[in-house]
């Protein structure tokens, strides 16, 4: 396996769009495999995915493990969602698999294979973001808060301007459309772009923070 393609599956889990990869895949090279792409095409993958949010790991972080199986993309992609709501400062994997531990008292070789346990451990993530943050995961007044990214990309933007409300929603689709790099409307936004909306608040959040503290 190429370095690239390593790096894009890479960052595909950490972005969590495990399910939504081949449809990023033909958005960029007009192709759904990788293997049906050419050098140019990966690179090209592999340039959206940063642009996503995905950092390669560094030096620093060489050696590290990183979680695998079945369920860790969504335990992933919960954990990243944490960190952009300032729940949390450490969004490494192992900082994710230390947590459940405490919390559930079930080990990652378990939580990351076995239905009924992930089960468990996504939503005892999704209750914590809900009680903590605000998440509201099972509302959807609008067609835009269909989708997960859009429920937390709402619950911190209410952490940042806490008066918002969906009718005086304060600048929110202007800002997250900017994010996006669209022009359009919340409705047209897909799973990439409300990560890239998610990033771009998780580093307003924690400026906010750092400054307060500060």
């Amino acid at each position: 396996m190429s370095s690239t393609i390593a790096a894009i599956q890479t960052g595909i889990r950490h972005l969590g769009i495990v399910d939504d990869r081949r449809s990023l895949y033909v958005r960029v090279t007009g192709k759904d495999t990788l293997t049906a792409m050419t050098v140019a095409e990966k690179d090209a993958v592999l340039a959206e995915l940063r642009r996503l949010g995905f950092k390669p790991s560094s030096k620093r972080s060489t050696g590290r493990r990183k979680l695998s199986g079945r369920y860790a993309g969504k335990l992933q992609a919960l954990w990243i969602a944490a960190y952009n709501l300032g729940l949390i400062r450490d969004r490494d994997d192992s900082a994710l698999e230390a947590f459940v531990r405490r919390q559930t008292g079930l080990s990652s070789e378990r939580f990351l294979r076995f239905p009924d346990d992930a089960r468990a451990v996504i939503e005892a993530l999704k209750g914590w973001m809900s009680r903590e943050a605000g998440v509201e995961w099972n509302r959807a007044p609008l067609d835009w808060l269909s989708v997960d990214g859009a429920r937390i990309s709402w619950a911190q933007w209410k952490i940042l301007h806490p008066t918002a409300s969906l009718v005086v929603r304060q600048g929110f689709d202007q800002v997250a459309l900017a994010a996006a790099g669209r022009t359009d409307w919340l409705g047209a936004m897909t799973p990439q772009d409300w990560i890239r909306v998610m990033n771009e608040l998780g580093k307003r959040i924690r400026a906010a923070r750092k400054a307060v503290a500060a």
